[in-house]
């Protein structure tokens, strides 16, 4: 096994690497597998074909409620309040039109939808919001 930092040899047992003193399994420089030197961002070692951890491409605080989500759709998904809220303008202006539109005759349209969107992203069949970034529990 390789630090991922620096690309020295350690033992797997190691906590961190000796030369370096990064923790070990932490970095993304060199291939864990044979040592040797990765292209930013690669997701396989071109020397030994090992495929590489990629890191979350994302900021943890730019996570959604999962819970928030959820209520706003089930609670206010005939305006959806909940799709603005993860990011799905589309379909946001969608529900709020039909909604507005016909003088709230089409809220009871926009609402079951509002709502089995809201059931769906509370069980967790809806996880990520527009921008493919995981909700947070």
């Amino acid at each position: 096994m390789y630090c991922k930092n620096c690309g020295e040899q350690i033992d797997a047992q190691a906590a961190v690497c000796v030369k370096c003193g990064f923790q070990n399994g932490t970095g993304n420089s060199y291939c864990q597998n044979c040592g040797s030197q990765v292209a930013p961002g690669a997701s396989v070692c071109m020397s030994c074909g090992y495929a590489l951890e990629q890191k979350p491409q994302y900021d943890p605080a730019l996570q959604k409620s999962k819970l928030a989500a959820g209520l706003l759709g089930i609670l206010l998904g005939a305006f959806g309040v909940h799709n603005f809220y993860l990011g799905f303008t589309g379909k946001a202006v969608a529900q709020l039109l039909i909604s507005v539109l016909t003088c709230g005759v089409g809220a009871a349209v926009s609402g079951v939808w509002g709502l089995v969107e809201g059931i769906m992203i509370l069980t967790g069949s809806i996880n990520k919001d527009a921008k493919g970034i995981p909700l947070k529990d």
